[in-house]
């Protein structure tokens, strides 16, 4: 199926039909004039390099390399076609809390900032596997269902900050129940799920979730980043959050939840560093996962093909360039028109 990507272009194409018309209404106009001074056909001797047809030649040619020049301004080109590939790999899909204790300082330039920078580094290390985005607070959202478009999974990413979930609070047993309906059928046993948060979980039960969908053949890591010390969250107006009592609100970093949750997930618990995000071992362990056949959609690109009535144009516009409108004694041999 052919389309056109610029169709603004569409208009010029009255100016086809519209040269011929002019140029039969400047025939008639002149052959009017002439009748003034007795019978055309008499006087046809006194003008021996006149031509009857290639003025209607040259216009012809004119107005079909005039609506090839349109065609390719238009910029035909071939319909986009899906194609359903198969690749192995496991399905990926990374949790972040975006809590307002993200906002924590304990990391620069804070635990969200850097924690972004976790995933972005992580989908850069996955090749064949594909990759879903979900975030959470009180609530939580699917961000970027699976799939292995991994540039928009990092222009995803740049969007998300605190104010992505209304309702603040942590609690990350939705986001795990989240992730459970968010797998393909065809993801049986290559199923992982990344945790990113501080832990401080406020809300649900996180671990009895997590040994269900462990059941379900999801496997669970988690990522803590924050301190145990605590650090001040920093809000978007650059204050410090307090509590009712006008005392600046602490954010600790909650191992033990953080440990619980990955081994009731069948994974690891790795705590975050300064120096290290501790992305590498739960890296090769999704590697090392047993790869199942996942069948995606791919959209190849369209074809465009505006260079052949471009090509055309040119042609056309070349033989009319070298067809004179009134006869050539030097090419009068040649026949090729009859007057």
């Amino acid at each position: 199926m052919v389309e056109y990507k610029n169709l603004y272009f569409a208009w010029l194409l009255l100016v086809v039909p519209a040269l011929p018309l002019i140029y039969a209404l400047n025939v008639w106009l002149r052959n009017r004039r002439l009748a003034r001074f007795g019978d055309v056909r008499l006087m046809q001797p006194l003008m021996p390099l006149a031509s009857k047809y290639r003025g209607w030649v040259k216009i012809i040619l004119t107005s079909t390399s005039i609506f090839f020049f349109v065609l390719a301004l238009m910029q035909p080109r071939a319909g986009q076609v899906v194609a359903e590939v198969k690749s192995k790999g496991a399905e990926v899909i990374i949790a972040l809390d975006v809590s307002n204790s993200m906002l924590a300082t304990d990391f620069t330039p804070s635990r969200l900032e850097r924690s972004k920078l976790a995933i972005a580094r992580l989908v850069e290390e996955l090749k064949h596997d594909r990759i879903g985005l979900i975030v959470f607070a009180g609530d939580a959202y699917v961000q970027l269902p699976v799939t292995n478009d991994y540039i928009s999974a990092k222009s995803f990413l740049n969007a998300i900050n605190t104010g992505i979930v209304s309702r603040q609070g942590t609690d990350m047993s939705k986001a795990i129940a989240l992730a459970m309906k968010s797998y393909s059928s065809q993801s049986e046993k290559s199923r992982a799920l990344i945790m990113i948060t501080d832990g401080e979980n406020q809300e649900g039960n996180p671990v009895e979730i997590a040994e269900i969908a462990h059941k379900d053949g999801i496997t669970i890591h988690t990522i803590g980043i924050g301190s145990t010390e605590g650090a001040p969250i920093i809000l978007a107006d650059g204050s410090m959050l307090k509590d009712k009592s006008g005392e600046i609100v602490m954010s600790r970093l909650d191992q033990n939840t953080l440990k619980l949750v990955a081994s009731a997930g069948g994974g690891s618990a790795t705590i975050a560093t300064q120096t290290e995000l501790g992305l590498t071992a739960i890296i090769q362990n999704i590697k090392d996962m047993e790869k199942k056949e996942l069948l995606s959609e791919e959209y190849k690109s369209y074809y465009e093909f505006f260079h052949i009535p471009l090509t055309l144009a040119l042609i056309l516009l070349v033989l009319d360039v070298m067809i004179l409108e009134r006869k050539n004694k030097l090419l009068n041999n040649l026949k090729l028109f009859k007057q």
